[in-house]
């Protein structure tokens, strides 16, 4: 989804530059909105945001301003405020499709997925050609499809989807392994997530056609954990670290909804699986040279040897923060990075010395 947003965003930019130069509004607004575009353009959220609320400040009716808006708040994580940005730029243009596939892109993104259905839908009709909606369009019914099919194991913190009394035995193993992990991580971290955690599982199948994940990939989350169940009876350590894994990065969420560096999201989710990081530390003659920074964005990327480095040299790294400093100071860090302060700035707060000496002494180490 990250991608397909970054991809919008491009085709936004140019657009609108565009528009902004053809426009006959008044001069001091058009800075601000090409200002406000031109930061999107080089992934500034948070000053695109700024920017463009100066300009519909002064240009309430432009669903230009409003699209803009939007787009910087999904890209900031506020989802509720992107949904609210796109609907009122529909409200002023309801032909501005732009809006309307971000509309659709969120409101799945909240779990809302009838919503989004019925915005692709409207979508589709009014854009006939464009294939890539037509195809998320086909892939959303699928899965509204399968989860109208499903049955719930409900717990304490969390539900668990599937699909027919086969899978009621994993379910409720499944809620069991993750009632561990709520209890475990969140004694590490110091945080409980209060709100009910939506799990699903799938055949893999179903998995990779949802997920669009690569072959590698073992569970998901974005805003529901997701997994593939195969074999998992058989392997109750495997389940046990899948979700553990998956759960920490809906703490991660809890946490900090933006901002947080690849490395450290997925690092720490592999710290926390398990208490066994032997696998990781086999892996340190070659994952010493890899620096954090360049793990900054999404794993998918990678092949399948590529990503266990990724995930090794992660999960090394977190792992020394948590045992330098505590859960506590790692879920602070987390507070900070989400509240949009930058990296150095929040780990030099949190661990009392700077980021790069900590990327030199891990490489060392």
């Amino acid at each position: 989804m990250y991608d397909r947003l970054m991809v919008f965003v491009a085709a936004a930019v140019a657009l609108c530059a565009i528009a902004v130069g053809s426009a006959q509004i008044d001069p001091r607004t058009a800075l601000a909105e090409r200002a406000a575009w031109e930061a999107l353009g080089k992934g500034q959220a948070r000053q695109a945001a700024s920017a463009f609320r100066e300009a519909i400040a002064a240009d309430p009716k432009n669903p230009r301003l409003h699209l803009g808006s939007g787009i910087a708040a999904m890209l900031e994580r506020r989802d509720r405020d992107a949904s609210d940005a796109f609907e009122t730029a529909l409200a002023l243009d309801p032909k501005l499709t732009e809006a309307r596939a971000r509309l659709g892109l969120v409101q799945y993104r909240m779990g809302d997925t009838a919503g989004a259905i019925r915005t692709y839908e409207t979508l589709v009709a009014d854009a006939p050609s464009d294939a890539d909606a037509r195809g998320t369009l086909d892939r959303w019914r699928r899965e509204q499809d399968l989860h109208d099919r499903m049955q719930n194991a409900v717990g304490s913190h969390f539900t668990v989807s599937f699909e027919g009394p086969a899978e009621a035995a994993l379910a409720e193993q499944a809620l069991e392994s993750l009632d561990r992990a709520y209890w475990r991580i969140g004694q590490e971290l110091g945080i409980y997530p209060s709100d009910p955690i939506r799990v699903v599982l799938y055949t893999t199948e179903q998995f990779r056609d949802i997920t669009r994940s690569p072959t590698w990939v073992a569970g998901a989350y974005d805003g529901t954990i997701r997994v593939p169940m195969l074999g998992a009876l058989g392997k109750p350590a495997e389940l046990d670290r899948v979700l553990a894994h998956e759960f920490t990065h809906a703490v991660v969420r809890t946490l900090a909804a933006r901002n947080v560096p690849t490395w450290l999201n997925e690092g720490l989710a592999a710290a926390l699986e398990s208490n066994d990081l032997e696998w990781a530390n086999k892996l340190a003659d070659k994952t010493r040279a890899v620096p954090l920074r360049a793990l900054q964005s999404g794993f998918s990327r990678f092949n399948g040897d590529q990503a266990v480095l990724a995930y090794a040299a992660s999960a090394r790294a977190v792992r020394r923060m948590l045992d330098e400093a505590g859960g506590f100071a790692v879920a602070n860090l987390l507070r900070d990075l989400g509240e949009g302060i930058s990296l150095d700035a929040a780990f030099l707060h949190r661990f009392q010395r700077p980021f790069a000496d900590f990327q030199v002494e891990l490489a060392e180490s």
